[in-house]
């Protein structure tokens, strides 16, 4: 926590000074880093927390939530899900990334087991948490509309890391910004012009503004008696952030010829299914009744 604070503060002066008229931020000079902890015989790195904090941070707070009145599961399901989810969001996630992005992995699956190399994909992470969800569901007689509502919640928690994560990598920078954007940066790898941090606007968006928006419809509305209210919104809330970053966003060099010929980037297009799913589930929610409250859950 207070390399992040000392590392926004770091920022906060570069951004400006470039607005005074010196020269770009450079992101070496910010002190962040792919490793968290260096003890010599291991390194810890800053991706691999992401994904922990993140799962551990939905894991407490789905907890909390099953704690108030009408939960759709019990304990012993959100149990059940911390393991399967966590299967699903790192094999859908690696596979998903060489499917969508990288397929020479399919060609070479010795590398494709290389996770501390990275290359994760949020779409094929999310496939794999739905079928977790689906079979928890089934085996325990869910409503699964409803468990995923619980689990859009908490999803926001591990995108935030996960992108400032990104962020200390040095990894997935934006395109080149233009002279009126003071924060943007040169990164290694991305040559000497100056791009916009796009890992952060993500952060921002897709973790921070989404977690908020989530966290309000949950404790301060009735919105979770309302099945799919919420996976709705985060589906939707997601799709729209994602597609309005990745014009900010570089285009991963394999799939530039995609994003030119058509306009849109891999991560845009895999939106735009999302958005018609958000929105089905949205209205759907706002539309039905709200379910009764104070069953019994199954066994």
């Amino acid at each position: 926590m207070l390399s992040l604070v000392s590392t926004a503060t770091a920022l906060a002066v570069a951004s400006a000074s470039a607005t005074a008229g010196h020269t770009p931020i450079r992101w070496e000079d910010l002190g962040v880093g792919p490793i968290a902890l260096d003890l010599g015989f291991f390194a810890l790195k800053w991706y691999s927390l992401a994904y922990l904090a993140g799962i551990v941070l939905g894991y407490w707070h789905l907890l909390k939530m099953l704690r108030q009145p009408g939960a759709p599961m019990a304990q012993r399901h959100a149990d059940d899900l911390f393991f399967y989810a966590t299967l699903g969001i790192i094999l859908g996630g690696r596979l998903g990334y060489a499917i969508f992005y990288a397929p020479e992995l399919l060609t070479h699956p010795e590398n494709l087991i290389k996770l501390w190399e990275g290359g994760m994909s949020f779409h094929g992470g999310l496939i794999g948490t739905v079928l977790a969800i689906a079979w928890v569901s089934w085996r325990g007689k869910l409503n699964f509309v409803r468990v995923c509502d619980y689990i859009s919640v908490c999803v926001p928690f591990g995108l935030l890391f996960g992108r400032l994560a990104n962020f200390a990598n040095g990894e997935l920078w934006g395109r080149e910004a233009g002279p009126g954007v003071p924060w943007a940066m040169v990164f290694p790898g991305g040559g000497p012009v100056a791009r916009h941090p796009s890992q952060l606007y993500e952060a921002i968006l897709e973790g921070l503004v989404l977690a908020i928006v989530l966290l309000v419809l949950f404790w301060k509305t009735r919105a979770r008696w309302r099945p799919g209210l919420l996976v709705g919104t985060f589906t939707l809330g997601y799709a729209l952030s994602r597609f309005t970053v990745e014009f900010f966003r570089e285009p991963d060099a394999q799939l530039l010829d995609l994003a030119m010929q058509s306009g849109l980037s891999m991560g845009q297009w895999l939106t735009v299914p999302m958005m018609a799913v958000g929105l089905f589930f949205l209205l759907r929610g706002l539309m039905r009744q709200p379910v009764a409250t104070g069953g019994a859950l199954p066994a």
